[in-house]
């Protein structure tokens, strides 16, 4: 067994997504949703980290300005044996720490600034809580702080990092500064509090999980709730698509399950008596086609009898015709051609019987197609000479040869060259053969009247004829092209015509090259080079990609 073709997964979505109205409804709410929810979640985090930042903030600021207040009071306070400066920075930041450590916050304690005290020079000391980076306070809040005055408190964000042997990784916080006084020798320090805003982090990520979860969850509960709904609706378009399908493919008994008095049970309930009222119609067309059929292969079978005896008696008369006087040697000739039409009618719809009732069948060899329009060309000289028209034939290079029933062929070919040479207005026509490694094609155009638009759907219709108006020289039945096309459908063939008013017809033959073979493109255009190309000849060319009628095999 072959293994079937791999189909791409995208391929296979779009199948889905063209073909089921539930696929749409529920990817499109579910998108929908999704951009709505991502919508709201983002607006609600938004919120949640502007007040935690904003909390965090004014939280930072209140705890440095009542800190600082309060190691400026203690500074200030301290007894004389207090005065040194070491030992007052020493306390001072040994104090901060211990406080920060309650808080959770850090200090980084700098100075003195330059111009702070007499006798006090600048210098860039350092103290702090140990495992903080006093590079984690940018430099405008340095320059914010060191310019501003002792009673102002400074604060701006930024990333707070840890030393290496700390392992606490960086984290962003709220930083602020002021400046302390150290009565020791009159200088002043920047002092910078460095709140981490790790709870804050911890805050948002939860909100985020839960706002991540519930968004998911929603979005699940929607794409249910929109499949069960879009179920309850789609599920009986379904079935009546099933049964649908069903009707079209003969089974006139299929009807819907109708339940409930809703709309959809009012639609099933319309539609199963539209299915019965179609099945009644067909079933009294399909006995009129029927007994149509019977009306036709009876009459053909019952009038071949008398035709073979009035034949007979015609053939005698004709015969005799020289012994006649001038009316009735003239009567006899008339006999003869109407009986010779007659005869030709009663064979035509013997087979357009046979058609109809599926007996029609092929006997297959293989034929050389540029051979056998020589032969027709030759046999119909004598209508073309007298219809003062010249019959060509152009061939192509390659070999036209095809595997075809030649009676049935030649029929086709005689048809289309005799009705070419009806129409010609005495103009030449053009049998042109081509062939491809898939098919063998033949076509005739002449130069005549032409059809006008819509004609060309219409022209292989029973006894349908461009212009009813117009004498016949060739004694037709109408049924011809009729034949021919269904001879071309037996062979899994093309017949086509295309044509415009005053600018003559095109009649294009294809076969397959082997019996049996599909085609895919017929090797001569269906529109000719010659020619002028209007609105009517574009739709044509339209035609020219898809077959006048039907092709064989297809309804």
């Amino acid at each position: 067994m072959t293994a079937p073709p791999h189909v791409p997964a995208w391929r296979r979505a779009a199948t889905v997504w063209r073909r089921s109205i539930q696929a749409r409804v529920v990817i499109s709410t579910l998108l929908l949703s999704a951009v709505v929810v991502s919508l709201v979640g983002w607006v609600l985090l938004q919120q949640v980290t502007d007040g935690l930042v904003q909390s965090k903030r004014d939280s930072a600021v209140a705890e440095s300005t009542r800190a600082t207040a309060e190691a400026q009071r203690r500074l200030s306070a301290a007894n004389g044996n207090d005065f040194d400066a070491g030992t007052q920075l020493t306390q001072l930041v040994s104090t901060l720490v211990s406080r920060g450590s309650v808080q959770g916050y850090e200090i980084v304690l700098t100075g003195p600034i330059a111009g702070s005290g007499s006798g006090v020079a600048a210098g860039p000391g350092t103290s702090n809580t140990p495992g903080v980076l006093s590079d984690s306070i940018p430099e405008r809040l340095r320059s914010r702080v060191e310019r501003g005055s002792g009673d102002e408190t400074s604060y701006t964000f930024a990333t707070i990092r840890y030393t290496d042997a700390s392992g606490r990784p960086a984290v962003p916080g709220v930083v602020t500064g002021s400046q302390v006084t150290l009565p020791a020798d009159g200088g002043t320090y920047t002092l910078y509090y460095l709140f981490p805003m790790t709870e804050q982090q911890d805050t948002l990520s939860l909100v985020r999980r839960a706002l991540v979860t519930g968004g998911a969850l929603l979005l699940v509960l929607v794409g249910g709730l929109t499949w069960l709904v879009t179920r309850q609706v789609v599920t009986p378009v379904r079935l009546a698509r099933r049964v649908a399908e069903r009707l079209a493919s003969g089974r006139l008994e299929e009807r819907m399950h109708v339940r409930g008095d809703d709309d959809i049970a009012r639609l099933g309930t319309s539609f199963n008596q539209m299915a019965a009222s179609l099945q009644k119609q067909i079933r009294q067309l399909e006995e009129l086609s029927r007994v149509q059929r019977r009306f036709v292969s009876d009459v053909s079978h019952e009038l071949r009898t008398p035709l073979t005896t009035v034949r007979m008696a015609g053939d005698v008369l004709h015969d005799a015709r020289e012994r006649f006087d001038p009316p009735t040697a003239r009567a006899a000739e008339l006999l003869q051609n109407e009986l010779d039409r007659f005869e030709m009618l009663l064979a035509d719809l013997l087979e357009i019987s046979r058609f109809d009732a599926g007996a029609a069948v092929l006997d297959l060899e293989d034929v050389n197609l540029v051979d056998l329009a020589h032969r027709v060309v030759e046999s119909t000289r004598a209508l073309a000479e007298r219809r003062g028209t010249v019959v060509v034939v152009q061939a192509g290079e390659r070999p036209c040869v095809a595997e075809v029933d030649p009676r049935r062929v030649e029929r086709i070919v005689r048809n289309l060259i005799t009705n070419a040479i009806d129409y010609a207005d005495s103009k030449d026509v053009v049998v042109m053969v081509e062939s491809s490694e898939e098919a063998t094609a033949l076509a005739v155009r002449d130069h005549g009247v032409g059809l006008r638009p819509g004609d060309a759907a219409m022209v292989f219709n029973r006894f349908w004829r461009a212009d009813p108006a117009r004498a016949r020289t060739t004694g037709g039945t109408g049924l011809g092209l009729s034949i021919s096309l269904e001879d071309a459908h037996l062979h899994g063939g093309w017949l086509q015509a295309w044509g415009e008013p005053g600018a003559g017809a095109q009649f294009r033959l294809t076969l397959p090259r082997r019996a049996g073979d599909r085609i895919g493109a017929s090797p001569l255009p269906l529109v000719p080079a010659d020619a002028a190309l209007g609105q009517v000849g574009a739709d044509y060319a339209r035609v020219d990609r898809r077959p006048v009628g039907r092709k064989a095999g297809t309804p």
